[in-house]
């Protein structure tokens, strides 16, 4: 019995879960084994098997200086991609591959093996293409061919390596990289391409210069093959979703294309996730051999129950359930309760921590104040709001939810009489009403740098200090910070009815690496955010200079 058939046994007697698209490529591929139009050899396969496994040296622990293991998931992957021929011209089946599956289930090290193969017992005169958008990415499956060839050939006896290649001088093989950042992407000769992560690539169209660059630079070989290697990532109508949906469309039947292989181990829910732990091995097929550790993963999922960030974060990188890169922030109990109005003369001549995202024109200028008092765990915010004359008339932003002229009744705005954009003067003027009329002393305010020059002119006025937070994904850790003090109600902001608003309209965005930051959700530029930034700073001051109110 072939490994692919061990594999399709497994599945179907229930040793192994795997999720619908996985079981339907895998009997469909071992369905053509008996398919006149092919011829099943497994040689080949079986050859670099032996190889991968007795010199193929890992570098990481716990596995240094190991050989890998092959696991039957992988086994029946390079099986099936090496194995199947034409039987009318006895080529190799397959020319382009796609293998989906949730990070850390040992895919960057069984193809960097398979490049290793390349490099010492495939065929002479090969050029083998690590790709990926970001330069960063293609070093990887690069680097472990890399750290393979080093601890193999330690003397450089018939191998060598530079900067940008990997050598074999006897057999003539190399081993290089390509990414968006290379100046010169035509004119190479592939043998193989390796596309690591194509979740990253978003140029227009789905299209990707990186990946048809290696696919031209295939076009003169009687045997290319192109392999796509990835986890799903935030982009959505991109490279990588257009290749899933092809692969499903072949799978299905819908898309007739007899050289494309696609392993896709998804979930076949997102709901099973919460419900069914023996489900996770569907996206994740090395959890049974401990290559993943599964105490992580539970861990990593009752967290993410409580936090957005690793909620979406966990859910694209570790079970493959597609996720927009910006996501709603906050649930609606999180912000909107019953507020009682901030108590002024409880607060009267404490300290209190600034933050002002500044506007000219088109975006809400916005100032919170932040004071604490002993023994207590709440943090008391105040607000208020800065907008043009011409606002009160802003459509689009009434459209939007916004309701201006009932906020400056309230109190909650401050119009700028006559004006078409902010006196950003009266910004600072505002925390000079606080302390002239409570005795709320600004011991020191956070600004973004845009229009700041006339803020900081009327703070130097004043004799408060200020300084500058850095935006984007630099309030990771404050966003976070505030969605868990939100939900836990140690947030009194009086309810103030701009800041809901804010609140409601605030997305947060997440990259690769699981930071956050505060965006606008696509396409709805005239759904404010500035309040829920300003709140986010504000929390960022408090991170910096908390002990003030332990003094």
């Amino acid at each position: 019995m072939t490994y692919l058939e061990e594999y399709h046994r497994a599945i179907q007697s229930g040793e192994l879960v795997a999720g619908y698209w996985i079981k339907k490529e895998i009997s469909q591929l071992v369905k053509d084994m008996r398919d006149e139009r092919y011829i099943y050899d497994t040689a080949e396969a079986h050859r670099r098997f032996r190889f991968m496994e007795t010199l193929c040296f890992q570098s990481k622990q716990p596995y240094y200086m190991q050989p890998i293991s092959l696991m039957p998931w992988q086994r029946a992957w390079w099986e099936a991609v090496y194995s199947f021929r034409m039987a009318d011209t006895g080529k190799r089946r397959f020319t382009e591959g796609l293998l989906e599956v949730a990070r850390k289930n040992g895919k960057s090290t069984m193809f960097a093996a398979d490049g290793m193969c390349d490099l010492f017992i495939g065929e002479s005169g090969m050029d083998i293409c690590c790709a990926s958008n970001d330069d960063r990415q293609a070093r990887l499956i690069w680097s472990e061919i890399a750290g393979m060839r080093s601890r193999l050939d330690p003397k450089k006896a018939i191998s060598s390596q530079n900067l940008t290649e990997i050598k074999n001088r006897v057999k003539g093989t190399t081993v290089f990289r390509l990414s968006s950042r290379t100046q010169n992407k035509d004119g190479f000769n592939i043998s193989k391409t390796f596309l690591d992560e194509s979740h990253d690539i978003c140029e227009e169209n789905g299209q990707s210069e990186v990946a048809e660059a290696c696919w031209r630079g295939m076009s003169s070989k009687d045997e290319p093959l192109f392999l796509n290697c990835t986890t799903q990532g935030f982009n959505r109508e991109c490279y990588l979703d257009k290749k899933i949906q092809m692969a499903k469309e072949i799978i299905s039947g819908e898309w007739d294309d007899e050289h494309f292989i696609a392993f896709l181990f998804e979930q076949d829910s997102e709901s099973e996730i919460w419900q069914d732990k023996s489900s996770w091995a569907k996206s994740n097929p090395s959890l049974p051999y401990g290559v993943k550790k599964i105490s992580q993963l539970e861990r990593d999922v009752e967290r993410s129950k409580h936090d957005k960030a690793t909620r979406i974060h966990m859910l694209t990188k570790d079970f493959n359930v597609p996720q927009s890169d910006a996501v709603g922030w906050l649930m609606l109990e999180d912000y909107d309760q019953p507020y009682a109005p901030v108590n002024m003369d409880k607060l009267r001549g404490a300290l209190l921590l600034g933050a002002v995202d500044l506007s000219a024109t088109t975006d809400l200028t916005n100032a919170k104040a932040m004071i604490m008092l002993p023994d207590e765990k709440k943090k008391y915010v105040l607000t208020k709001y800065f907008i043009p004359e011409c606002k009160l008339t802003d459509s689009a932003d009434k459209e939007a939810g916004a309701d201006y002229v009932q906020w400056a009744r309230d109190g909650s705005v401050e119009v700028h009489e006559g004006k078409n954009e902010v006196d950003l003067e009266r910004v600072a003027d505002w925390f000079y009403s606080l302390y002239t009329e409570w005795g709320l002393r600004p011991y020191k305010i956070g600004y973004d740098q845009r229009y700041a020059k006339t803020f900081k002119e009327r703070c130097d006025a004043y004799g408060f200090e200020y300084e500058i937070l850095a935006q984007g994904r630099a309030l990771s850790n404050a966003m976070k910070l505030t969605e868990a003090d939100l939900k836990a109600r140690l947030i009194e902001y009086g309810g103030d009815p701009a800041d809901k608003w804010c609140l409601g309209n605030c997305c947060c965005q997440v990259d690769n690496t699981g930071m956050i930051q505060p965006v606008k959700a696509h396409s709805t530029h005239n759904k404010r955010i500035d309040g829920a930034v300003t709140l986010i700073m504000l929390e960022e001051m408090y991170r910096r200079y908390k002990n003030i109110w332990a003094k």
